[in-house]
């Protein structure tokens, strides 16, 4: 079933139900109305002044000191014939005795049962407790006469019933329709991008649980265009990245194989050189690829990263001493401990140092500092190069992205060292970022959970 058809009927049966309502009680309640109304002399000034002899006799408990009959308003729709001045009606007590009458000398006397049949009982609590006499007497209504106007106020009932509801449904078919307007783009949007066109956007208006999801399906949109546009081009880079080192080997093995170079080590160590290179770049795919997954098993323990960064700084000495670079290692602190896979943690700051050393100037620095943070450790390392653009600051975690492809590459690099950094820091519950220090050069700085000695 549509969800026109979903929503049509689920007003249809708010309104049936609604109606339902509104006629059995309306029945009810006009039903009790007229019974009393009838029972009052079918006047609104008796009904009214019959109330009040009523209410009177129930606070007093007797009709003591009821000096004159109360007055009522005349004009308020009472029967043709009906008069509401109180000095011509007679007030009789439960026995039928006259106590209040325009004529004196009948004050004392008992009305006769065919003159109570035509006067109005007056009761409380259930018990008859005097009897009204109106001028003239009760005009006589036909014995039909409560069923009669009962069935005609139902029947207005049930008109005005089947008007509302009519009214009801036909704005419930133009809300119905107003409802699923965005609802019909994003069917239409959705079965667009299923066949492959993920530029496909909903226009978003107003507030509400519809803005909500159309928002909600354009950046999913955006998210899975940026993704096959990431997929595409990650294709491309993994293509461009083999095929060098490829082409490479396949020069000098053909050049072995035709006698042109000697099958010697020397000769043979280019070959070997591409060979490393190609795992490494397998490898950091791999990597990449299992972390994606959520599937990169983590050897954790409790690490002392203080002795982390002293041994990092160690190794990487003799690489910056080639270049002149000197390298410092700042921290306050004799031991912080984290939980962590040691050989993943040490490929993080080996990719950070690498990525420094990189970009550091000859005859410059590089600062590695260690400090806590509340729970959590910071790690940064800063070199004292150029800074980055910030168009290319966005992209440094990003997969294969180098802002001069030629260079990286000749320097050995895969354009993963950092994504797969990020992946792994991600992996240990930490976070990795990137920015232009203000003293110049690039700052990244690891962020890690710490735990107990």
């Amino acid at each position: 079933m549509s969800m026109r058809w979903r929503l049509l009927g689920s007003f249809g049966l708010i309104i049936l139900i609604a109606l339902g309502t509104v006629a059995v009680v309306s029945r009810f309640t006009t039903q009790q109305e007229v019974q009393e109304f009838l029972g009052h002399g079918g006047q609104v000034g008796l009904e009214n002044l019959a109330d009040s002899l009523e209410s009177y006799y129930e606070e007093n408990g007797s009709w003591a000191g009821l000096g004159t009959l109360p007055s009522t308003a005349r004009g308020q729709g009472q029967r043709a014939g009906g008069n509401t001045d109180t000095s011509e009606h007679i007030l009789a007590d439960s026995d039928g005795i006259i106590l209040f009458s325009p004529v004196e000398d009948d004050l004392g006397k008992r009305l006769g049962d065919d003159i109570l049949a035509q006067s109005i009982t007056l009761t409380v609590s259930g018990q008859v407790v005097g009897y009204l006499l109106p001028e003239g007497g009760i005009t006589a209504l036909p014995e039909d006469f409560e069923e009669i106007l009962i069935e005609r106020v139902n029947r207005a009932t049930l008109l005005g019933a089947l008007i509302s509801g009519s009214i009801a449904i036909v704005f419930a078919l133009i809300l119905a329709a107003f409802i699923l307007k965005p609802v019909r783009g994003l069917i239409t949007a959705a079965n667009q991008m299923s066949q492959g066109d993920l530029s496909q956007r909903v226009k978003v208006q107003g507030k509400g649980e519809l803005a909500i999801l159309g928002e909600t399906f354009n950046q999913m949109a955006e998210s899975l265009q940026a993704g096959e546009a990431n997929r595409r081009a990650m294709t491309a880079d993994i293509a461009h990245e083999l095929r060098n080192p490829l082409a490479i080997q396949r020069a000098h093995l053909e050049a072995l194989q035709d006698g042109v170079y000697p099958l010697t080590n020397e000769n043979l160590m280019p070959v070997l050189k591409q060979n490393y290179q190609l795992s490494r770049l397998v490898e950091d795919l791999r990597t990449l690829a299992l972390a994606d997954a959520g599937e990169l098993a983590l050897d954790t323990q409790r690490i002392n990263l203080t002795e982390v960064c002293q041994d990092t700084m160690v190794r990487f000495e003799p690489q910056a001493k080639v270049r002149e670079l000197e390298l410092f290692c700042e921290y306050d602190l004799t031991q912080s401990f984290v939980k962590a896979d040691k050989e993943r943690l040490q490929q993080i700051l080996d990719n950070l140092m690498q990525n420094a050393l990189r970009y550091a100037p000859d005859g410059g620095a590089i600062v590695l500092t260690l400090k806590q943070v509340r729970n959590m450790a910071v790690i940064t390392v800063h070199n004292n190069g150029p800074q980055i653009p910030d168009e290319v600051l966005k992209h440094l975690f990003e997969r294969f992205y180098r802002e001069d492809k030629a260079r990286d590459r000749a320097r050995g690099g895969t354009g993963l060292g950092l994504a797969i950094a990020r992946k792994l820091a991600e992996a240990h519950g930490g976070t990795l970022s990137g920015e232009n220090h203000p003293e110049g050069g690039v700052v990244f700085k690891l962020t890690l959970p710490t735990c107990e000695f």
